[in-house]
This record gives C-alpha cells, sequence and structure tokens, in this order.
C-alpha cells in the first residue's frame, strides 16, 4: 500500500491510499486501486508495458497517461486517468513503481507473456461457455 496523490480540475490534491496489482494469469496488465479497501477502491487496469515505458518518457494516449519525474512532485511519476465523467491525475512515488515493476518481471518477464494465458479460460470467457 502506498500513498498517492489525486487531483482532479479545480480541487486541491488530495492523498489517497493506493495499490499496485499484478496477477500472473493476465500478465500483460496491472491493476491500480486508488482508495481504502473499505470504500470500495476505484480500480483502473492499463498495460504493464506502459507502466514500464512511463518511467522512462511520457508515454499513453487515451484513456491512461503516464509521465515520469513531474515538475510539481520531481520523485513521482504521474499518472492521467481520463474517463466520461472527467480526468484525475495520480503522483506515485517512482520508487514503488519501480520496485512494483521489478517484482512483476520476476514473475513474468517481459516477452514471455503469452506462456502464462490460459487459452482455454480465455476462450470459455469469451463464449461464456462454462466447462
Amino acid at each position: 500500500m502506498v500513498t498517492v496523490h489525486v487531483s482532479v480540475p479545480n480541487e486541491l490534491s488530495t492523498p489517497l491510499p493506493a495499490e499496485l496489482h499484478y496477477d500472473m494469469t493476465d500478465p500483460y496488465a496491472v491493476r491500480l486501486s486508488i482508495g481504502a479497501p473499505a470504500a470500495r477502491p476505484v480500480d483502473w487496469v492499463f498495460a504493464r508495458s506502459l507502466l514500464t515505458e512511463g518511467l522512462r518518457r511520457p508515454t499513453g494516449t487515451g484513456d491512461v497517461l503516464v509521465i515520469p519525474r513531474h515538475r510539481c512532485h520531481p520523485g513521482a511519476v504521474r499518472i492521467v486517468l481520463r474517463s466520461g465523467v472527467g480526468v484525475a491525475q495520480v503522483d506515485i512515488a517512482e520508487s514503488a513503481v519501480a520496485a512494483f515493476l521489478r517484482r512483476t518481471v520476476s514473475l513474468v518477464p517481459p516477452g514471455t507473456e503469452s506462456l502464462h494465458i490460459d487459452l482455454d479460460r480465455v476462450l470459455a470467457e469469451l463464449t461464456d461457455r462454462r466447462d
């Protein structure tokens, strides 16, 4: 669990608890959960490669952008989240993101993700077929 600073237009930044999650059964994705678990956190799922690349340079288009070392928080990575209801900027410690990504790489090295996908399960989910 880490503290992130979330800001939305015309509001002050708010510190909130957050957690990055990785599941080997969905090896291409990471999940960012913002808010206390008891209060039903808000989850965003996006590509692990987007977060990795975002440590080095601004990356992403559309709903999720990742910007390294933002000037407002020089030791942080800024994740910009867009939805139909608005935009939120999430600043999270770069060291926490880097440590999280190192753990994911130790579980599933980049380039080996396809070896961790259960195609039968995925097909069953896509066709809504249960065995």
